[in-house]
């Protein structure tokens, strides 16, 4: 069994100069983060998680401190070798899908591979199918994103990510631009692939949805002031069943 933390950092600042001015928007964070966890990041605008999300996304590099994303320093990397850092580690979700609009869903979850430097390019259209089933989007894989819903353009997004079998999963306020039940399903979806083993950070600023993960992290003027375990997770299949979000009635 694997016990190198995906995630670990140490002492990790960063700070921008606007002008003369030094922003200080990440103040010593200390996290680790264990294979399989589902991770909730918490916190107001302005709280650093942002920042913090693309430090571990390798899109931005700390000021001072350390990251090691599973056991690999990143520590004085250039732009290249943290793109192919994030090609072979990570997997992106974001609040806007950012699917290509006139390319098919499956060139779309295709896309990732054909910057992979392992033999998976070979494969890439096996493997993108793949992850479109994975999504249970599978009859969909020739719809382009205009003739998908919103919900499924997410689940696009999805696959799009696993499709690499990232080490992490990075969601940005992935149920952000969705209706409360389509958000719902693709809450569903993470808890059932966190089941699966895959480790997923969540960066939310929703308690609401927070609550569906293990463990909430929440952030304030770049410090973390709370690093709590979900006593009881919600169940977001099970919830999708419950009258609140049941068809109404014509």
């Amino acid at each position: 069994m694997n016990t190198t933390p995906v995630i670990r950092t140490r002492a990790l600042t960063k700070t921008y100069l606007m002008g003369s001015t030094q922003v200080h928007a990440l103040r010593g964070i200390d996290l680790t983060v264990s294979p399989g966890e589902f991770v909730a990041i918490m916190g107001a605008s302005g709280s650093g998680k942002s920042t913090f999300m693309n430090i571990l996304g390798c899109l931005d590099q700390p000021t001072s401190g350390s990251y090691e994303l599973d056991g690999e320093s990143t520590a004085g990397l250039d732009r290249d070798a943290l793109a192919d850092i994030r090609n072979r580690k990570l997997g992106f979700v974001f609040q806007g899908f950012n699917l290509l609009a006139r390319t098919s869903a499956l060139d779309n979850v295709e896309l990732p591979l054909l910057y992979a430097r392992s033999g998976r390019r070979r494969a890439a259209r096996e493997l993108a199918l793949a992850a479109l089933a994975r999504v249970g989007l599978a009859d969909r894989a020739h719809h382009h994103p205009n003739e998908l819903s919103g919900g499924q353009q997410q689940r696009v997004a999805i696959a799009r990510a696993l499709v690499t079998e990232p080490t992490l999963l990075l969601a940005d306020e992935p149920t952000g631009n969705l209706d409360s039940r389509t958000g719902m399903e693709v809450l569903a979806l993470f808890q059932e692939l966190n089941r699966q083993g895959i480790t997923i950070v969540l960066v939310t600023h929703e308690h609401d949805i927070a609550r569906y993960t293990r463990r909430v992290v929440e952030l304030r003027d770049g410090r973390i002031i709370g690093d709590d375990p979900v006593s009881q997770p919600g169940d977001a299949a099970a919830d999708l069943a419950s009258p609140a979000f049941l068809p109404q009635a014509v």
